[in-house]
């Protein structure tokens, strides 16, 4: 089986076109040939016969900045790498970079800026692309420039470098900007457009302009005046060197944006925090006022921060790739998500045989190979993955002899390749401020392609160990090394001077990308997305058995947040991503341009189906959260495939246990007799994980316990709690419906929960559901009254589309259809003082608990007025829409969504009160 890592020439139809605290060792290696790592080591430079980054041809190559930039750690695996990748030795300036809503590409005349707005299907239909098309060049007059640098760069923002010796131009880019901010030297500003442009405003410094149907904005300093010749537009400076451009969402924009115009993005930065099962982040700009005083700006959301944010936006919106971007008028915003769970395994359930678990344990563990002839760094990391996922199964059926052999093994493999001079072992690239496992695979050395792909199964493995023995982990035994490949991989720190923050996770994408060198017309990509969670969640283990808060915190901020990226944009979970002709239910990968049916090796559907998958563990739970996806699928996968899976029967099953356990138990029971497990997989693996989902349920995403390594599963109307406690104390744990689970030290415990507390999922008796805060919908009665937060419309029109709601659901809900009834609510709703407010209602019924709802009723929205107190919203409003019809409840799911319809300011629901009910057609 061909790796997933391979890079052929274009598989894919691509041609279109000091210490730091916590992490580990001295920042700088010293000059020797090993540098010591605790009872490790690695080398600082490479083993004879290998290469590190090179040109497409083999010429080795150093990162392409400025001086200013040439001791500060390159991000190389990033939207923007080509900047300073000369992957090919004819182009040195950049490939197409897509920052979104503005795409890119750095020529010897400047940067080329284009806004794709329609999407392209190529390759049989294989894959969409929002491809750059130049609508203007940003540049200077005569400027023509042998080569692009970067000069500067933050966590999603870069500034590229022109010079011709006469010359100089920096303009600042990022994700979500619609402004290209410019300072130049030795020349005029000049805009160069596709074609002769349309002048929609002319306020002398301030020119609107229409090019192949987009608007844009030029904005030059006081005083100076833009000239239309042509397809050339200038303007002087005078004594001033700044200038910006904007793409606008309708030229009726122009005054709104002229207000930020001279406000100048002069970096990026998130911070992120973990609390009780919550994950926060703020994504602030810093900003400079090159006239005025105005320091605010407009940024554009991606899809995956807007659905996550109660932060007002405006009714500007763009398209890209990821879907329609939203656009805040701040120069910060903050996204709340509940925190994605992680375990070291799936708890012990009476679903799995002791016997026959014990049985395919000792056939991994006893094989006269474990590590399957593994020599590179990807291959020997598939293989620690796949017995480090057996350690905590074993130790589960009392098997602690087989338990202490896997993690001998596990260490004996990690020792070899954390100690310097044998045939494996890391270098460090003091140019490109990298770690290099070698042998190298897949161009993780001549491309610096997947670091994280391949490093995620070590940190994962030794995170495990370091479950069952601390001394090995400690930082002066090997646990220093692990930090270091931690440092290469995802970097917390800003002011490391070895390696750099974050190296390839786009924390305003929101997810990772594997290229280092970004040297494609489509821009970067990312085709495993489950190998870059895989690090993640490793960092979630490996921070919570060895006690570094900070880095459990890290993992739980990436994985949350990559969790809902590879939803939208890998699954199109929403089916509000893909274009309607792109035909597919999924993307193998993921590309700045669009994204791709296909893998970079096969056409085979398994393989793309499971690439985004693999490896199935304890930090996979999260792709559990959109069942219906998952469905859609599977069911895709089998189409595509003319029938079940062959190839990777376990990867695929193990996903549809996410959604249908006992339908991905029925393929296992007829099919395990006869098949080759997954190389990162075992047959004792894929039993236990199946037949313990088909035991305690698929798991459940609404309800979070308040440590990250805690997950919930449902089964009917059965939840089941899981935690697992690193600590040398027992604790207790509590989740966000009020359950409580007592846990042990150093183990897993698992239960129904004990306890009450609002929220608490009562089993549904009766017709009549009161709301309680945490997104529940119960029968029980006598609740504290509260209330729930109503996220602001943003002063735009969302009736009959719910817009950031509040969704309250009951499972598990069995109930015969009352002839003639129809639903019933009242909810009390609380504008405060503000005007010109609506709130609107959706209730919907999933008859059977598959995650379908057949039957979805939008009632008309409520106008509330503008003083305080509550008002009642009822059914009486009347039905604005209606689908599907209603039949018996079976185990079903009734779900209630409330949203702003119209206005610009937040309102209040009432929650745990009989104020705010709704009654259901049933009894």
């Amino acid at each position: 089986m061909t790796s997933p890592r391979t890079r052929p020439a274009v598989v894919l139809l691509l041609t279109s076109a000091l210490a730091v605290v916590g992490l580990g060792p001295a920042a700088v290696p010293a000059a020797a040939a090993t540098i010591p790592v605790g009872s490790g080591s690695y080398s600082d430079t490479r083993p004879p016969g290998t290469s590190g980054p090179t040109t497409n041809t083999g010429t080795p190559v150093t990162p392409k900045v400025t001086a200013a930039a040439r001791n500060r750690p390159l991000p190389s695996n990033d939207w923007w790498s080509s900047l300073a990748f000369q992957r090919y030795g004819d182009n040195p300036y950049s490939t197409p970079m897509y920052g979104h809503p503005l795409t890119y590409q750095a020529t010897a005349g400047g940067l080329d800026v284009g806004y794709p707005t329609s999407p392209s299907i190529v390759g049989d239909g294989r894959q969409y692309e929002y491809a750059h098309k130049r609508d203007l060049t940003i540049g200077l007059t005569g400027l023509n420039s042998p080569d692009t640098k970067a000069d500067d760069w933050s966590d999603w923002t870069v500034t590229p470098y022109w010079s011709d010796g006469a010359r100089t131009l920096r303009t600042t880019i990022g994700h979500g900007s619609p402004f290209v901010y410019a300072k130049g030297s030795g020349g005029n500003a000049q805009i160069t457009t596709a074609g002769a442009p349309t002048v929609f405003a002319d306020q002398g410094n301030v020119l609107g302009i229409t090019v192949a149907g987009h608007h844009y904005a030029l904005f030059a300093p006081t005083g100076s005046d833009w000239n239309v010749a042509g397809s050339t537009v200038t303007a002087g400076l005078g004594s001033r060197d700044y200038f910006s451009v904007a793409v606008l969402p309708s030229t009726g924009a122009l005054a709104t944006f002229k207000k930020y115009a001279y406000s100048f993005v002069t970096g990026s930065k998130v911070s992120w925090s973990y609390t009780g099962g919550t994950v926060r982040a703020t994504y602030a700009l810093t900003t400079e006022a090159k006239e005025g005083t105005e320091r605010g700006t407009l940024q554009a959301l991606y899809r995956h921060q807007w659905l996550n944010t109660t932060d007002a936006l405006t009714p500007y919106t763009y398209v890209s790739p990821r879907g329609t971007m939203k656009v805040r008028e701040s120069a910060s915003f903050t996204t709340t998500q509940k925190a994605s769970a992680v375990l070291p395994a799936l708890p012990r359930s009476n679903g799995v045989d002791t016997a026959r678990l014990r049985g395919y344990l000792n056939e991994a563990a006893n094989a006269s190979d474990p590590f399957s002839g593994a020599s590179d760094t990807y291959w020997t990391g598939k293989a620690l993955g796949r017995l480090a996922q057996l350690v905590p199964v074993a130790e589960q059926i009392g098997e602690n002899g087989i338990r202490d052999k896997l993690v001998g093994l596990l260490k004996g493999k990690l020792q070899d390749w954390f100690t310097a001079g044998g045939a494996n072992e890391f270098s460090y690239d003091k140019d490109w401020k990298t770690l290099t496992g070698y042998p190298a695979s897949y161009g993780s050395d001549t491309e610096l392609n997947d670091h994280h792909f391949h490093y995620s199964y070590y940190v994962y493995a030794a995170a495990i160990v370091a479950q069952y023995d601390q001394a090995w982990a400690a930082d002066s035994a090997w646990g220093g090394m692990v930090k270091t490949l931690v440092r290469d991989t995802a970097n917390p720190s800003r002011t490391d001077s070895a390696f750099p923050f974050l190296r390839g996770f786009d924390v305003y994408a929101g997810h990772s990308w594997a290229s280092g060198h970004q040297g494609f017309a489509a821009g970067n990509n990312q085709e495993s997305s489950s190998e870059s969670t895989n690090l993640s969640a490793a960092l979630v283990l490996w921070g919570s058995a060895t006690g570094d808060t900070s880095l459990r915190d890290l993992g739980t901020y990436l994985l949350t947040t990559e969790s809902e990226a590879i939803a939208q944009y890998w699954f199109d979970a929403d089916e509000q991503v893909f274009p309607s002709s792109f035909g597919h239910d999924t993307a193998g990968m993921v590309w700045g341009s669009g994204a791709a049916y296909a893998t970079w090796w096969t056409a085979n559907p398994e393989e793309i189906h499971g690439i985004n998958v693999l490896p199935v563990t304890g930090g996979s739970l999260h792709l559990g959260g959109e069942k219906a996806a998952i469905r859609r699928n599977i069911a895709e996968m089998e189409r595509e495939n003319g029938g079940p899976a062959v190839e990777w029967r376990d990867i695929l099953w193990e996903f549809q246990s996410f959604a249908d356990p006992a339908a991905a138990r029925a393929k296992w029971d007829a099919g395990h007799a006869a098949y080759t497990p997954e190389q990162g997989e075992s047959r004792a693996h894929t039993y236990h994980w199946i037949n313990t989902l088909d035991a305690v349920g698929a798991p459940d995403a609404t309800v979070t316990g308040d440590i990250p390594t805690s997950a919930v599963f449902t089964k009917g109307t059965t939840r089941t709690y899981v935690a697992h406690n690193h600590g040398s104390s027992a604790r207790t744990v509590t989740f966000s419906d009020g359950r409580t689970l007592a846990v042990p030290a150093r183990s897993t415990a698992s239960g129904t929960g004990t306890g009450t507390g609002p929220g608490e999922p009562d089993p549904p008796a009766g017709n009549t559901f009161q709301l309680r805060s945490g997104g529940v919908l119960t029968t029980a009665t006598g609740g504290t009254p509260g209330s729930d937060t109503i996220a602001s419309g943003g002063g735009a029109n969302h009736d009959g589309s719910p817009y950031q709601p509040l969704v309250y659901e009951a499972r598990g809900v069995d109930g015969t259809r009352t002839p003639g009834a129809g639903t019933a609510f009242r909810l009390q709703v609380d504008a405060g003082t503000t005007v010109g407010l609506g709130q609107q209602a959706r209730v919907s019924y999933d008859l059977t608990g598959d995650g379908t709802f057949d039957r979805t009723e939008t009632y008309h929205y409520f106008a509330t007025d503008p003083v305080a107190g509550w008002e009642e919203y009822t059914q009486a409003r009347g039905l604005r829409t209606a689908t599907g019809a209603l039949g018996d409840l079976r185990g079903g799911t009734v779900r209630l969504e409330v949203w702003s319809a119209i206005g610009n300011g937040t309102a209040k629901l009432r929650t745990s009160t009989d104020g705010s009910v709704v009654v259901i057609p049933y009894s």
